[in-house]
């Protein structure tokens, strides 16, 4: 299925669904009018007070297609075109106003309906000057405004909700359209839709919206074809499958993450809707725990908050969907889309279309390559989390461009990993020398996916990769040198030599070897027993380096591969986290004696 067709299917299953011609708009002010044009009051209709006011979300008709053009909408619209009134310089202020009045008097002068009457005599009676305080406040200005009788607001609602206004829109937004076509979404006859609506909400994006599907330049013209009817997608389907998109893409809609620079939104299709909805639930907690709303965050305690997170911890530890909830594996497709901004329009950074089972099967793949021992401090990281270790100073806007929807949809899709993912991983530790729980993560399910290699979770003694070995070796020379100075070393070897010691070892180790020795006799004269394990443990990386049945084996090779250096990261933190391990062991012993 076809993101457009798949998007347009889920524009039927959403719970309250805009009719077709209508949008889910930002509304900051209600004008309220007299039967004779005068206003009765202006209501602020933002939540939130002061500067964390912000506009509600209301269903008005559809807003028209803008690009470089003056176009108002119907019945609503920023103040620039309601009332020719704006904050900043305006420029055109004064035709985008002039547009507005045009458009309403043109359609709506001959109305029967006494709320479309009175806004006609509204907009012949008013003038941008009469736009003062205290009856205009001026935050109202640049905010989206709707109208209202004042006489039947209570019962009637806005302006646009009335019968009259509703058939009124009806005609309008029918009348224009091109000769039918075969809509290539839905496969039914319909008119073009010649632009599309624009997609808001996208990270990074024009605030304005931007477009999934536009053709603009003269090089779109082929056969005599302009704009939409090059890709012929009918106004109805056009209408749902950015409407689904925009509801998706809504903050707290329960459908979207941040993965990186991609925008994600998700969503299932289902004959049980109740199996949907859980399973969108489990999805949205997959990358990201803080993917909860305020709302869900509220209402934890709740049964079926408590089961989705039991659930969730069940998928984790690797169990089979089938055995928590198989109604999840039977019928349940799945669909993810990342998106970026790209100027005006969008870029699709990934589409990925499964069952759900199979979802959550690549899932817990990914899990098991990327779990490392001891793992990170705070449970199973989302991964945000990670793509900031690939970034310079930890930004995320430094994380490298489709490095994230690569990866997202390499982990979706069971695939592997994109190759800039280790070598971005490489370059920050070799510039800071950090080899944290989530770098040796990555590394590992590198070493595992891309490359079919066994990879360890944990420390292991026995293993004979020369990466491995020497980035063991040099922990314990960090751990040799921390050992001598007593523990308060504000740099240490890692600091001044991770970056050549893992690329060009030979270079290195002998100088490091000669100041371990140094290191070594110091430990001797204040900790002999602390002096006797080292040297076991020195040992001990030296057998495997150089066994009996091999002593020409060269322990430190002139430089090591990819892999190789990605086995040092490795084995350097197993060991660090070794001698870590036990050193807080032999306090807590301490204490308790």
């Amino acid at each position: 299925m076809t993101v457009l067709s798949a998007l347009a299917k889920a524009y039927d299953r959403l719970p309250d669904a805009p009719p077709y011609g209508f949008s889910s708009e930002k509304i900051g002010f209600v004008i309220s009018l007299n039967e004779d044009g005068s206003v009765a009051g202006v209501i602020d209709w933002r939540e939130g007070e002061g500067k964390k006011a912000r506009p509600r979300l209301m269903l008005v008709p559809q807003p028209v297609k803008r690009t470089a053009g003056i176009a108002p909408n119907f019945l609503w619209d920023k103040t620039s075109y309601a009332l020719g009134v704006t904050a900043g310089e305006g420029k055109r202020t004064a035709e985008e106003h002039a547009a507005f009045v045009k458009l309403h008097l043109d359609r709506i002068c001959d109305a029967e309906d006494a709320g479309l009457q009175a806004l006609a005599l509204f907009l012949q009676k008013w003038s941008p000057e009469q736009f003062a305080p205290p009856l205009w406040p001026e935050e109202a200005k640049d905010q989206n405004v709707v109208f209202a009788l004042e006489s039947e607001r209570r019962s009637h609602g806005f302006l646009h909700e009335r019968p009259a206004a509703k058939a009124l829109w009806a005609g309008l937004s029918g009348a224009g359209g091109a000769d039918a076509q075969i809509c290539l979404v839905t496969g039914a006859a319909g008119p073009v839709a010649r632009l599309h609506p624009s997609i808001k909400g996208v990270w990074g994006a024009q605030s304005s919206g931007a477009a999934l599907v536009s053709f603009n330049l003269d090089a779109f013209t082929s056969y005599g074809h302009e704009q939409g009817d090059n890709a012929p997608v009918s106004e109805a389907a056009a209408f749902a499958y950015t409407t689904a998109l925009n509801r998706f893409l809504e903050r707290d809609s329960g459908h979207r993450i941040q993965i990186g620079d991609a925008s994600t939104v998700f969503w299932a299709d289902a004959a049980d809707v109740e199996a949907a909805q859980e399973s969108e639930a489990i999805f949205s907690l997959f990358f990201d725990d803080g993917a909860l709303t305020d709302e869900e965050k509220r209402a934890e305690e709740k049964t079926s908050t408590r089961k989705i997170g039991i659930k969730l911890d069940q998928i984790r530890q690797g169990m089979p969907l089938a055995d928590i909830e198989p109604k999840l594996t039977r019928g349940v497709r799945f669909f993810v889309l990342g998106l970026a901004p790209n100027a005006a329009r969008l870029s699709v950074r990934f589409y990925f279309e499964d069952d759900f089972g199979q979802v959550t099967a690549n899932y817990q793949k990914y899990l098991s390559d990327m779990h490392i021992e001891p793992p990170p401090r705070d449970g199973v990281p989302p991964l945000w989390r990670y793509l900031l270790e690939t970034a310079v100073l930890g930004k995320r806007e430094n994380v490298t461009p489709n490095l994230a929807g690569e990866w997202m949809r390499a982990i979706l899709a069971g695939a592997d990993f994109p190759l800039t993912l280790m070598s971005s991983v490489l370059t920050r530790i070799r510039a800071d020398g950090e080899v944290n729980a989530l770098r040796a993560g990555i590394l590992k399910a590198m070493l595992i996916r891309n490359y079919k290699m066994e990879a360890p979770v944990a420390l292991d003694p026995d293993n004979t990769n020369r990466g491995y070995l020497l980035g063991r070796l040099f922990a314990l020379y960090e751990e040799i040198q921390r050992a001598a100075l007593g523990g308060k070393v504000n740099a240490t070897i890692k600091d001044k030599f991770y970056g050549s010691a893992s690329a060009t070892p030979r270079k290195v180790f002998a100088v490091l070897e000669s100041g371990s020795a140094n290191h070594l006799a110091k430990v001797r004269k204040t900790s002999p027993g602390r002096e006797v394990n080292l040297q076991r443990a020195l040992q001990g990386i030296m057998n495997v380096m150089t066994p009996s049945d091999d002593p020409a084996r060269d322990p430190f090779p002139v430089s090591l591969t990819a892999q190789e250096q990605a086995f040092f990261g490795l084995g350097y933190h197993h060991q660090r986290s070794d001698f870590f391990k036990k050193t807080t062991e032999t306090a807590s012993e301490g204490q308790d004696a």
